[in-house]
């Protein structure tokens, strides 16, 4: 790919100038305060299509599934120059209906105090939205040409979830990647991609991919009463060895499947048997779910070849226990290349704007770079955040989403060649 165009200081001057810092936060909270939890984003979706459609981009609607849409602004070019796409979810990690999560920054409700914006979905990831958004109003009113194309995806279900058997099933549960998905295979194909994700202005060249599993015992099924001396052949009691032994396993896998300078990981996500209106039943069935991840440098049937090896280990060392396994989500990881020209060209912008270089690193969390560049679209995670997540909950800078806004804006005059 050959280096990237660059706009003149006259013009890069005058399209920051175009950011407008009010325009951005009124446009944040609105946002927000548009409850989109996976499967529910219907209304975030009309609200991003009037806005595209304000902004004259051709709009298109995909359909993911009833009630959960893509939607999709192209701002065409008047040449051949490359297309960039800005793609960011509008599902958020949590419905903000959970009794457990009290802080302002866990409700679809915006507050902004202190110089910062509160509220479910600004952090992850509806911050990126604006600032996709504004960044094109920008270069709009700076009266820009480009020879490129311009694109801004509002894409479902990007969360971190999947349905499960025959209990979770429904829209709520179908994440990781579904919109995404369906947005490159119905014919919405970039050159490169820039992913909002929260980043805290750090530019992720690349993240872990994920492989879930379940691994479950069989146990016998009695009541209490009878079950005095025959603990040992409760399926609990056997997933507590089984547990046992998965822990034991856990560090050969994180030292083997480092990246980036950070060991791998797994999580124990789940741990489930019985039914608590009825105790007085040892459960004939446990089960261990784990969040296994997995470089973007290791194939996934390499991370599934390891456990199912772990397992049958298990099984030669715990025979009587009914031992089996399942993997139930397969997302690979992404990596992008620190002389990508994007990645330069955000570099550049970010120095520009910010005084100093942006720092690099890889990371543990996945994102739909996962699916964009299985398309052959090369994609770099850089976007809006200020710190991690406290006990308020979500919050991003208002100086952040104005100085990220600029950033997008003179990288898309750079890769799409303004004049």
């Amino acid at each position: 790919m050959k280096a990237a165009h660059k706009i003149d200081s006259k013009l890069a001057k005058s399209i920051l100038a175009e950011v407008n810092e009010k325009e951005i936060v009124a446009m944040a909270c609105d946002v927000v305060n548009i409850p989109s939890p996976t499967g529910e984003e219907l209304e975030m979706g009309r609200y991003m299509r009037s806005t595209f459609e304000e902004l004259g981009l051709r709009t298109t609607w995909q359909e993911v599934e009833d009630g959960r849409p893509n939607v999709i602004g192209l701002w065409e070019g008047h040449g051949d120059g490359k297309r960039l796409m800005f793609n960011g979810h509008m599902d958020t990690s949590n419905t903000g209906r959970e009794a457990f999560l009290t802080g302002i920054g866990y409700k679809p409700h915006a507050v902004v105090k202190n110089g910062m914006i509160y509220g479910l979905g600004i952090y992850n990831m509806k911050g990126a939205l604006v600032c996709y958004t504004h960044a094109v109003k920008a270069l709009q009113r700076a009266g820009v040409k480009l020879a490129g194309d311009v694109i801004i995806a509002a894409v479902a279900g990007e969360i971190e979830k999947t349905q499960v058997g025959e209990e979770f099933t429904g829209k709520e549960f179908r994440g990781y990647g579904v919109g995404s998905h369906y947005l490159v295979n119905h014919g919405v194909l970039p050159d490169m991609c820039i992913l909002g994700e929260p980043t805290d202005m750090q530019l992720i060249l690349g993240h872990y991919g994920s492989v879930w599993v379940r691994i479950s015992t069989q146990g016998m099924y009695v009541h209490t009463a009878f079950a005095q001396g025959r603990q040992a052949e409760s399926s609990i009691r056997r997933m507590h060895d089984v547990l046992g032994a998965v822990y034991e396993w856990i560090p050969s896998w994180e030292k083997t499947s480092g990246y980036g300078g950070k060991p791998g990981m797994v999580n124990v996500g789940c741990l489930r048997a019985g039914h608590p209106w009825r105790a007085s039943r040892t459960p004939d069935r446990a089960e261990v779910c784990l969040d296994i991840r997995v470089p973007p440098t290791k194939p996934l049937a390499e991370a599934r070849r390891a456990v199912q090896s772990l397992v049958r280990n298990l099984q030669k060392r715990f025979p009587d226990y009914g031992i089996e396994f399942e993997t139930y989500v397969s997302v690979p990881g992404a990596e992008i290349s620190g002389e990508h020209p994007m990645v330069k060209t955000i570099e550049a912008a970010h120095t520009q704007v910010m005084g100093s270089a942006p720092r690099r690193d890889t990371v543990l969390w996945s994102s739909d770079a996962s699916v964009l560049t299985r398309y052959g679209i090369e994609t770099v995670n850089y976007g809006p955040s200020s710190g991690p997540r406290d006990r308020e909950g979500e919050k991003v800078a208002i100086k952040t989403l104005v100085d990220i806004t600029k950033i997008y804006a003179l990288t898309a005059a750079e890769i799409c060649e303004a004049s």
